[in-house]
């Protein structure tokens, strides 16, 4: 058995076997017609559990030969250009070239004995993020497993920050209504009471209004509460809107509360050129969340999280004298666990180094510039489209939409040919689209992150949508019809 293990002695079945691998995954990409085949979960599972994980198959490419079936046969894939559900990307090779790397090499970023180069390069990355954010020179941050993660750390350190004379019940965090739910996650998380998240309203473009969040602000102190924390979010999962940061930091300042930004989506505007501005405001937070595996085209995981003030981090640093004792800091060893909430980490942050080596950020910026631009194109198709509702011009890359069925009044029947729609589609395997809800009302959702997508590929998804809605209302009508007679 000890020939499976990856060392000096067996690079030359290493290579073979990831070869194999790479082949496969190359060849099934390079055979996808679409980006889902329409597999049920009760038509799959079978095949997996009759997989009998106490008797190995001995070889790489028997196992490879399996996960064809099991696995990348019936995947959900990303690159493909009718994949338009959630904030899911394709990622450039680069990041791959390294994701393949960290993991042979396998580094553990919690201690600088077991990363060493490591630990810098992700230190470096924080820089050059923070940098562009605009956070200033005492910045700080860590790589994370993702957003909720990061939101949750923030949080964390908004907390311990809050003068509340240690009374957790008297804190609140102020979120707009259209703010990720792992806001509401993470107070539940640190013991904040359950009213402890206060949903500010948002207008008609989905962004927080201010006058909304002062009135909530100042509500919370005639009651003798504490504002712990704002959260504005700068791309909200469902439709892309950016807060107005300007007019929230500006707010966060005169209360003296923490204020978070959470730009796990919208964070592909730092490598804009055209758009960087949308994010003006950003530079004033005391923490931020981005989400490179989202629109920096980088594979999960990668995310960080980032701080105005790197002596907030304490908050999160425990010592153990196997791992990092107190020592070490007056040694001045760069132990990356003092600022995180995991201990064991992935070395991720090689994939983005790898893209910004190789790309430059020029490049990331233009590729998300591209689906933004693909996005207002949509949106005037959809505009013009008298079978469609849409609901906010995008300031990113998310369209939220309706179909409205020429000759169907009743909101709970358009609601259903909505639902079915969306379902029929996936059942098809012809395109993948995600759905939300909107003032009560069942809506579709386009996701736009790949540069490949055309304003063709809307058309005819919609088309498709159109086509199943109508399915389904002529069925219907069908049988209400011959139960009348």
């Amino acid at each position: 058995m000890r020939s499976h293990l990856l060392n000096g002695t067996t690079t030359e079945p290493y290579q073979r076997s990831v070869a194999d691998g790479v082949g496969r995954v190359a060849a099934r990409l390079a055979s996808v017609r679409s980006p889902f085949t329409g597999i049920t979960p009760d038509a799959l599972r079978p095949e997996i559990d009759a997989v009998d994980l106490d008797r190995p198959l001995g070889d790489n490419a028997s196992a490879l030969d399996e996960l064809e079936r099991v696995y990348l046969r019936d995947a959900v894939y990303f690159h493909h250009p009718r994949y338009l559900a959630h904030l899911n990307c394709p990622v450039v090779i680069p990041a791959v070239v390294g994701e393949a790397v960290l993991a042979a090499v396998n580094s553990s970023l919690d201690t600088w004995d077991q990363s060493a180069g490591g630990t810098l390069i992700e230190r470096r990355l924080i820089e050059w993020t923070a940098r562009r954010i605009g956070l200033g020179p005492f910045a700080d941050g860590v790589f994370t497993s993702g957003g909720t993660q990061s939101n949750l750390q923030a949080l964390l350190l908004a907390r311990e920050e809050a003068k509340d004379g240690g009374n957790h019940d008297k804190l609140r965090v102020f979120a707009s209504d259209c703010a990720h739910f792992s806001v509401q996650k993470a107070a539940t998380l640190l013991g904040l009471p359950v009213d402890a998240v206060v949903p500010v309203p948002c207008d008609r473009e989905r962004r927080m209004r201010p006058a909304a969040l002062a009135a909530a602000i100042e509500g919370c102190l005639a009651e003798g509460g504490v504002p712990m924390a704002v959260v504005a979010t700068a791309g909200t999962t469902d439709f892309g809107s950016i807060d107005p940061l300007p007019e929230i930091a500006g707010l966060c300042h005169r209360y003296g509360t923490w204020l978070h930004v959470d730009a796990a989506y919208g964070c592909g505007l730092l490598a804009s050129r055209t758009r960087r501005d949308r994010l003006d405001g950003i530079e004033h937070a005391d923490s931020v969340t981005v989400d490179y595996h989202k629109s920096f085209f980088q594979p999960v995981s990668s995310s960080a999280v980032l701080v105005r003030d790197r002596a907030a981090l304490r908050h999160a640093t425990y010592h153990a004298d196997y791992l990092n004792p107190r020592r070490a800091l007056s040694e001045r060893i760069p132990n990356q666990v003092d600022k995180s909430l995991q201990t064991t980490r992935r070395f991720d942050a090689l994939k983005l180094w790898m893209t910004l080596r190789v790309m430059g950020a020029d490049g990331i910026g233009e590729l998300f510039d591209d689906v933004c631009d693909l996005a207002a194109e949509g949106w005037r198709l959809l505009a013009a489209d008298p079978r469609y509702d849409v609901v906010v011009r995008p300031q990113l890359s998310t369209l939220v939409f309706r179909y409205i069925p020429r000759d169907v009044t009743s909101p709970a029947e358009i609601d259903r040919a909505n639902l079915y729609a969306r379902k029929a589609l996936f059942a098809a395997g012809d395109a993948v689209v995600a759905g939300t809800v909107v003032n009560g009302r069942q809506h579709l959702k386009f996701t736009l992150l790949n540069p490949e997508t055309t304003a063709a590929d809307i058309a005819a998804v919609l088309d498709l949508i159109a086509e199943h809605a109508e399915r389904h209302i002529a069925a219907g009508s069908g049988g209400r019809l011959a139960h009348a007679s």
